[in-house]
């Protein structure tokens, strides 16, 4: 669980616009719904209207919309500077342990490092690299090396501790996972909040903003039919991250990363069926229906489309109620929203 500062502490940090602050927690604001970064300019709430939480997945859950002032979901809510250097020195030496005395060498206060880390990927500072080191062992053993040295080149003291914690993370023994499939995911930061993307080499697995509640859900059945899913990189998660940036400038209108969809007949049917509507055009759900030859299974379409575990690429944003209303999305009706009015003003631009 992530620890916060006091209320007295955080309420402070609020008022003063304290940018020490920043990434550490969300001001809730009971009497307009909305929440902020420490660092708004809005006027500041009385204290008892003002509650705080860590994420911003817990804000939305709490049922609270982000300001319009300092937009809390945008890029500009980024990590501190100092995360991108401090994971990709974890990836490059997963077997170096860094301890809170190798952060404070390093310039860095613990006790913000563990905080960052559970805000950005939701898992300890001690996990991530915990995870970065079973990657580096799971790659290996892919590619053939003996469980024992694939252990010790990850930076485990011996082999029953490689055992031991590998079977925590990916619940199969090593020699077991070897011809378990390998994906990778990374953290992407979108003017909408930030994306979890996962990948293999068969294609994009999952792209869904992080504050979506059925993520840990999408997680663990990807988990239980795949096996492991570790941190790092990947050529398709780079050109995930490339095309999506193209979107969101308007640059780009299609996507062409190769995609690694997995369901029923019906369910991949629909998703081909979703990645068909021209950008800056929408349809309904009986329209979809009857695209994939089913015109009675409207709230079918409607279940699948929630199902769509790759956000805006297979656009399931583009389905509205057939009066040309809204209906629910995954990552939230605003985002929704402000997805199709992207894609049609670029379009008509």
């Amino acid at each position: 669980m992530t620890m916060l500062p006091t209320p007295a502490e955080m309420y402070r940090a609020l008022v003063e616009r304290d940018q020490s602050f920043e990434g550490l927690f969300f001001a809730c604001v009971r009497t307009t719904g909305i929440f902020c970064r420490p660092t708004c300019r809005a006027r500041k709430p009385k204290p008892e209207n003002v509650e705080f939480a860590s994420t911003i997945q817990e804000a939305l859950h709490r049922g609270y919309r982000p300001c319009l002032v300092c937009d809390p979901m945008s890029a500009a809510a980024a990590p501190p500077n100092w995360l991108a250097p401090l994971v990709d020195e974890m990836q490059r030496q997963p077997d170096v342990r860094l301890r809170d005395h190798d952060l404070r060498v390093r310039g860095l206060d613990p006790v913000q490092v563990r905080r960052t880390f559970k805000r950005s990927f939701g898992m300890t500072f001690q996990a991530y690299q915990r995870a970065c080191r079973l990657g580096t062992a799971m790659r290996a053993l892919h590619n053939g090396s003996p469980t024992l040295d694939a252990g010790l080149d990850a930076g485990f003291e011996s082999d029953s501790g490689f055992r031991a914690a590998f079977a925590r993370v990916f619940g199969d023994t090593p020699g077991e996972a070897r011809d378990t499939a390998l994906l990778t995911a990374t953290w992407i930061e979108t003017p909408l909040g930030p994306m979890l993307a996962i990948a293999g080499d068969r294609g994009l697995e999952l792209l869904e903003f992080v504050d979506r509640r059925a993520l840990e859900t999408e997680l663990r059945e990807l988990r239980r039919s795949l096996g492991a899913v570790v941190p790092g990189d990947h050529p398709i998660l780079q050109q995930t991250r490339d095309e999506l940036r193209e979107y969101f400038e308007g640059r780009r209108q299609a996507f062409t990363m190769p995609l690694n969809q997995r369901g029923s007949d019906f369910q991949l049917k629909a998703w081909r069926a979703l990645s068909r509507i021209p950008y800056g055009e929408t349809r309904s759900y009986a329209d979809m229906a009857r695209e994939v030859g089913s015109p009675a299974a409207v709230r079918a379409i409607g279940r699948v489309n929630g199902q769509n575990r790759i956000a805006i690429v297979v656009p399931c944003h583009r389905v509205i109620r057939s009066d040309g209303s809204l209906c629910g999305y995954g990552g939230g009706r605003w985002r929704k929203h402000w997805l199709l009015e992207h894609e049609q003003s670029r379009r008509d631009s």
